[in-house]
């Protein structure tokens, strides 16, 4: 996860996580994908790891105030579950380590789910069988093509953000009738100092969204909540960390059908915890790294979405338990019979 310096307590998805874990009497450690280690080819992780206490406030800014730490190198195979909740841009690096713990622990989410879809690529890549649900959308970091594209669009306004961004950073609305700004901002975009290039989104500005947009939370390919997000004033981007607002929303039956459609390749993929963004029955993006938004959620509907998701990791941890032991039971059988 990031560092726990960076937690706003009761705004936090992580921080409700933590504590309905430990509320439960999990041993619960945190890591920074800094800290990860191979020692005697075992990886291993310098974690903080939460000392228990006798009883734990159920104030999440209490909870948070109070918890102490020792802190351990611990093998990350010795745990039963790996909650990854690293902020974007994804560290490549971080998952080869991980690697090698795939097969011993549950990940959430998978290793291979997140190296696909850890980007916004994920959800421009749907195919045309899904263009009812998604708006156009262009990726690329060549800039005579990308300016083709917005003097050839027949609408005025489009979205341009970088590919790797997260919390609505570097979102912007450009303009048709200002192409000279839009050549400088593309500059600026898709160059780096070292000389190399970046990719971008150019993508269909949907009407509505001077609104906001639709977070959905999405657990084992199902919505298991929703809010709506409002932009601040005098900005388009709803997301709560740019200043945005929430608001209780319950899904049309345009965001079913969109949470219908790519459910099943979602749990496909291992990426059983989600955030969809919806703006006019248009996918913007799934967010996979560190969804959040269930806070909000959790506070308009009344309704506690940390407990499904930690039921959910321990119904999968049981699963790998119990399939792990009945083959270590019937290898002992093999194993004891006798030649004949």
């Amino acid at each position: 996860m990031y560092p726990w310096e960076n937690i706003v307590p009761d705004k936090d998805t992580t921080m409700t996580m933590i504590h309905e874990c430990v509320s439960r009497g999990h041993k619960v450690a945190l890591c920074t994908p800094g800290n990860l280690t191979i020692r005697d080819s075992i990886t291993s992780a310098f974690c903080n790891v939460i000392q228990p206490k006798e009883k734990n406030s159920n104030n999440i800014k209490v909870f948070y105030k109070n918890c102490s730490f020792k802190s351990q190198m611990l093998p990350l195979a010795g745990f039963d579950a790996i909650f990854m909740r690293a902020n974007p841009p994804m560290d490549p690096l971080m998952l080869n380590f991980l690697d090698s713990v795939k097969d011993d622990v549950f990940i959430l989410n998978s290793i291979e789910g997140l190296r696909e879809a850890n980007n916004k690529l994920y959800t421009a890549a749907f195919g045309h069988i899904h263009d009812d649900i998604i708006p156009n959308t262009q990726v690329s970091k060549n800039k005579e093509y990308l300016v083709k594209q917005i003097e050839e669009s027949k609408a005025d306004r489009m979205i341009l953000k970088p590919l790797n961004g997260y919390g609505g950073s570097g979102v912007i609305l450009i303009e048709k009738s200002a192409m000279s700004n839009i050549n400088s901002l593309l500059d600026f975009y898709l160059s780096n100092s070292d000389g190399s290039s970046n990719y971008v989104i150019l993508q269909e500005y949907v009407e509505g969204a001077e609104n906001g947009d639709v977070r959905i939370i999405m657990l084992n390919g199902e919505p298991v909540g929703a809010v709506r997000r409002r932009p601040a004033e005098k900005d388009h981007r709803s997301n709560l960390s740019a200043g945005g607002t929430y608001e209780k929303h319950s899904l049309t039956r345009q965001e079913k059908l969109i949470c219908k459609r790519i459910g099943p390749k979602l749990v496909k993929d291992g990426l059983y915890f989600v955030g969809i963004d919806v703006i006019g029955g248009k996918l913007i993006e799934v967010n996979v790294m560190s969804p959040g938004g269930v806070v909000p959620v959790n506070k308009m509907n009344k309704t506690k979405i940390q407990k499904l998701v930690v039921d959910f990791i321990e119904d999968k941890v049981n699963e790998m338990v119990y399939k792990i032991d009945r083959r270590s039971r019937l290898r002992n059988q093999v194993q004891q019979s006798s030649d004949r």
